[in-house]
């Protein structure tokens, strides 16, 4: 079978989604430039799957680089997109960094394909091109059809993504295109060989969390108790990662299946779709405090500060196009999920990596 190439693979849902890759049959390629994962975890996929995987320390923007890869696998036919920085407090830090590494690193990427003739493309994007939905009545929980406007540097380096993505495979009829709004992963894979990572202070509510469990961290600090939601808190909707990398692999499905059927017709323009990734079910913050705490088998200790740029009131998806086109459902509950990234931090409290020397 032919091979996938998975950008950002090292990283925590990259990772989780080579491991369902490979559990589904497939060949896959992985590049990562290492800068908020760690080779280690390639090492632990390879543990889980039992076999090696060709990986390369390349930055997506390095269009040589991508190129050798490129050419020491021409069965790759496929690209599953995650490589780019993440964090949306960070990103209103550091907007060019953003704009540079996530932006201009997928244009680079898709660049390299065009010169390889690779045009299947499935795009990690994020729920948060949607800004603040509630701005909009009865869009809530989210559809694919709602306005897209973003409130911070991070989401709109996805929304612009989706742009050049989408004017790129019209132009281009060879080019099947998935872009998917996940919503808010958590958890990690059950065996607790795999989990999230982060370098220095996690960004995410989770790993920070998992980090005070640990002692690692003091509090958890959660950002703003003023919002109108049944506690106050911001509400997302909290996606098991092993339910989003099974995302991932049924949307390269589908873009498959689109490819075959058009093979017999004459089109215009390439193929692109929008899916959201998430279970319809929304939780606040304190929800999920409860619910790690729970896991943990100890109340967690937190601090409630003001509330933090980019953030907006309610992020839960309606992910009923998904169900429905991919034939895929999140089956996991945050329970579960919080009983995973508990087993997956006891056994690696300090992730892939030693205790850092300032802890």
């Amino acid at each position: 079978m032919s091979k996938v190439l998975v950008t950002g693979g090292a990283g925590y849902i990259g990772s989780h989604t080579v491991v369902a890759l490979i559990d589904a049959g497939r060949e896959v390629v992985v590049v990562d430039n290492l800068s908020n994962s760690s080779e280690k975890a390639m090492k632990s996929v390879e543990k889980l799957v039992g076999r090696s995987i060709p990986f390369y320390q390349v930055d997506v923007r390095d269009f040589d680089g991508l190129d050798k890869v490129l050419t020491a696998h021409p069965d790759i036919n496929s690209v599953i997109h995650f490589a780019g920085l993440k964090a949306v407090g960070e990103s209103v830090k550091i907007p060019l960094d953003y704009y540079e590494q996530n932006v201009a690193g997928t244009i680079n990427l898709v660049k390299v394909l065009v010169k390889h003739k690779i045009s299947t493309f499935v795009f990690s994007s994020s729920a948060t091109v949607y800004g603040d939905a509630t701005r909009f009545p009865d869009m809530i929980p989210i559809p694919e059809e709602c306005p897209t406007e973003s409130y911070s540097p991070y989401g709109r380096t996805k929304l612009f993504i989706e742009h050049i993505l989408r004017d790129h495979t019209h132009a281009n009829a060879e080019w099947c295109t998935a872009l998917l709004r996940y919503f808010n992963p958590m958890g990690a894979h059950p065996s607790g060989e795999i989990g999230e990572d982060p370098r220095g202070i996690p960004n995410n509510l989770l790993p920070y969390l998992a980090q005070v469990a640990t002692g690692r961290r003091e509090k958890l600090y959660v950002f703003g108790d003023d919002y109108p939601s049944r506690d106050g808190t911001p509400i997302r909707d909290y996606i098991h990662v092993m339910d989003l990398a099974e995302g991932h692999i049924a949307a390269l499905k589908k873009l498959e299946q689109v490819r075959e059927e058009r093979k017999s017709s004459e089109t215009p323009e390439g193929f692109c779709r929008e899916w959201n990734l998430g279970t319809g079910h929304g939780s606040t913050v304190f929800e999920i405090i409860k619910a790690f705490s729970k896991a943990v088998g100890s109340d967690l200790p937190y601090e409630v500060v003001g509330r933090r740029d980019g953030d907006v009131l309610d992020l839960t998806a309606k992910p009923t196009r998904a169900n429905k086109e991919l034939n895929w459902k999140a089956k996991k509950t945050v329970d579960e999920a919080c009983t995973d990234l508990w087993r997956w931090t006891k056994s690696h409290p300090y992730g892939h990596g030693e205790k850092p020397s300032d802890e």
